[in-house]
């Protein structure tokens, strides 16, 4: 077993993956950028080093400042969290060369499945079902017209490289293909510095549900039942409950045991998510995986009684996987709300700022993963999440009573800052989501309930 860890990311998830590692006995190392001087996590760590300034290409995303840290420090593992550099396979790889574990798959691994083409092409080849597309990266606009024929309207254009509801577009109509495509050309260059492109089907009132796996080096696997993501914003999701109301057991098996035949195929190690789309007719289609914890993992550790980051580092330190699949026996439903600061009347703009109060929700049931505190600062330059609420209880409909009773004890204020509360409460009272018959375009449809800027003078709570 390694002995000191070194978190390189920044907000909740450090916190998070710190406490566990904590608990495990082990060194915890963290770093922080100019604008994190301050983070929460600096104080909890045994050691904190400053690796750069603001903005995450000069200090999160930075691998040397990073690396040199891990050496400065004795790190001999380091965990990615989510985002940042947690799916560059460079990293990985640089972790390796350097002696030190890296918390996640093998970097061959990520290469391959970060790769959105390349990882449709091996889940096909492992026999799970796939949406109509394009048979690997297509990188003129005659071509995407072509395919786009092939497969048939609406199409969605997608960056090879992409991720986080960023570098794509739909397209509805066939005079719209050739200006969008480049559009999405341009965006995913200056994103990710691959313009490479590639389309699917797109279906307009699909389920967004994806599969929590585990699997260690070893060939042995487990997945931990499904999560439901479709209420989503600009493709990005703010709630994720599991399990997935109303899909019937039988379908989530084979989604279940598709997902982890995909990760098993491609030799995955550590924790992973299989996303994937199910329609109307109760078939359902691999999207994508994010090589990774997720932002949503709480709600599977609810459910399960199994903490997903200590899975993770037992796995990268080389122990077996003693979770079987017959044992797993989740319990009740979880709920998960994203509470960002930004202003929902504004098209979701983030709205960040100083925390001159902050107000958490607690009692039975209740977790709340964040970072923030009263005094602190929700900086403009990274993602504007503020904090995580999260709820367990016997039944889902249990679960949206104490989820609404949650929110409604979350309070923040300071100059400048919003949060889209509201807004969220407006989504957990909306029919479709009660009645959890809702799909991907259901946050469309709702209006913001005069989300209000949140200053000393005007606040919710």
């Amino acid at each position: 077993m390694f002995t000191t860890v070194l978190i390189a990311n920044r907000g909740e998830i450090a916190l998070r993956v710190a406490r566990t590692c904590r608990e495990l006995g082990l060194r915890v190392v963290a770093v922080y950028s100019t604008e994190d001087r301050d983070a929460a996590v600096v104080d909890l760590a045994d050691e904190s080093v400053c690796i750069g300034p603001g903005p995450a290409r000069a200090s999160y995303l930075n691998m040397s400042a990073i690396l040199e840290a891990a050496r400065r420090t004795g790190a001999d593992a380091v965990h990615p969290g989510y985002g940042f550099l947690s799916e560059v396979p460079d990293f990985a790889e640089a972790c390796e060369a350097h002696g030190i574990t890296f918390v996640g798959p093998p970097a061959p691994v990520i290469e391959r499945l970060g790769d959105k083409a390349a990882a449709r092409a091996a889940m096909a080849a492992a026999g799970l079902p796939m949406l109509p597309g394009s048979d690997g990266p297509v990188q003129c606009p005659d071509l995407a017209v072509k395919v786009a024929a092939q497969i048939g309207y609406p199409v969605i254009v997608k960056a090879v490289a992409g991720g986080g509801g960023r570098g794509m577009q739909v397209v509805h109509e066939p005079g719209d293909l050739v200006r969008q495509f480049r559009e999405v050309k341009s965006a995913a260059q200056s994103l990710f510095g691959d313009d490479r492109l590639y389309l699917e089907r797109y279906l307009p009132t699909a389920r967004h549900v994806e599969v929590q796996i585990l699997c260690d080096q070893y060939g042995h696997g487990v997945y931990l039942g499904l999560r439901d993501c479709s209420a989503q914003r600009r493709r990005q999701k703010i709630i994720e409950e599991t399990p997935a109301p109303g899909l019937a057991p039988e379908l989530a098996r084979q989604m279940g045991e598709a997902a982890l035949r995909g990760a098993l195929a491609t030799g995955y190690v550590g924790a992973g998510t299989f996303e994937f789309l199910v329609d109307g007719d109760g078939g359902f289609h691999f999207m994508e995986v994010n090589c990774r914890i997720q932002v949503e993992h709480p709600v599977t550790e609810l459910t399960h009684g199994i903490d997903l980051v200590r899975e993770q580092l037992l796995i990268a330190a080389g122990e077996r996987l003693t979770l079987r699949q017959e044992d797993l026996a989740p319990r009740g439903a979880a709920m998960e709300c994203r509470i960002n600061a930004e202003d929902p009347s504004r098209d979701f703009v983030p709205a960040p700022g100083r925390l001159t109060e902050l107000r958490l929700p607690a009692g039975p049931f209740v977790r709340v993963d964040t970072d923030a505190y009263p005094g602190g600062r929700v900086s403009p330059a990274y993602d504007p999440l503020l904090a995580k609420v999260v709820v367990w209880a016997p039944d889902r409909p249990q679960a949206l009573l104490r989820m609404r009773r949650a929110l409604g004890e979350f309070h923040a204020a300071g100059p400048g800052l919003a949060t889209n509360r509201d807004f969220l409460l407006a989504v957990l009272d909306h029919p479709q989501f009660i009645e959890g018959t809702h799909d991907t375009s259901l946050v469309g449809g709702i209006s913001c309930p005069g989300a209000r800027g949140l200053t000393e003078e005007a606040s919710i709570g």
